[in-house]
């Protein structure tokens, strides 16, 4: 985003890293500011940090949402209740409050308008499950629901809200994962696409698509991005 001359406001739970990178970011000339944010907390909480965001640069034109918490994986009949309000606060009420909070905000200031962008996950698909994973699936999938519902409702404000929906891409977070030899002979048999999936430029093309004003008619939809890996079923006609 600050290649493309974004003025950023990266907001996270622990900001330790985040100060390091917007330094990083500043040294090029693009203005970046870290700001502690902890989706999961309460809405006072949360109105709170986003004016605080909202007052270093003065406005908000594009937020995306990326906050994310997978759990353990549990059955739908071993997991505890309190692991499943804790995916659930993070995941989908953190997304909605920190939207609701933005978009109140753009649309007092008479802006016209902005973009929303939620990063779900190709897990809560309804063409696709995963073992061991109710309350995270659960979540991705109520985050696709509310970015259709938010973009009939903000419409009339010009604001775009849109879902994008990942598949493994490289990350430290999947860094161990990807590294097994099970997952590569897996995916190089499943996956139609074959080019290691990285954040950039998988995702954030999309998202600078997605923020910009070529994307003005573009709200309500789910884009999946994921190399193909939720299209493959049995191969049933070239096995005739």
């Amino acid at each position: 985003m600050a290649k493309a001359g974004c003025k950023i406001i990266a907001a996270a739970r622990r900001v330790d890293h985040l100060k390091s990178l917007c330094s990083e970011i500043n040294t090029t000339g693009v203005q970046a500011a870290a700001l502690e944010l902890d989706v999961s907390s309460d809405a006072d909480t949360i109105q709170k940090a986003v004016k605080e965001a909202w007052e270093v640069f003065g406005k908000i034109d594009a937020l995306i949402n990326n906050a994310g918490f997978r759990g353990s994986t549990k059955s739908s009949l071993d997991l505890p209740e309190n692991e499943w309000e804790k995916v659930f606060k993070t995941n989908l009420k953190g997304t909605w409050l920190v939207s609701k909070y933005v978009c109140i905000s753009m649309h007092d200031a008479k802006q016209g308008g902005g973009s929303v962008i939620n990063i779900s996950s190709i897990s809560g698909l309804h063409r696709n499950s995963f073992h061991g994973a109710v309350a995270y699936t659960c979540s991705k999938s109520g985050v696709d629901s509310m970015t259709r519902a938010m973009a009939v409702e903000l419409g009339v404000y010009n604001i775009r809200v849109n879902s994008m929906a990942p598949g493994l891409f490289k990350s430290e977070i999947t860094q161990a994962l990807i590294q097994q030899k099970w997952l590569k002979n897996a995916t190089d048999r499943i996956i139609p696409l074959t080019a290691e999936q990285t954040v950039d430029p998988g995702l954030t093309s999309l998202i600078r698509y997605l923020i910009h004003d070529s994307s003005q008619y573009v709200s309500g939809n789910v884009f999946i991005v994921d190399s193909g890996t939720t299209l493959p079923g049995l191969p049933i006609f070239s096995s005739l």
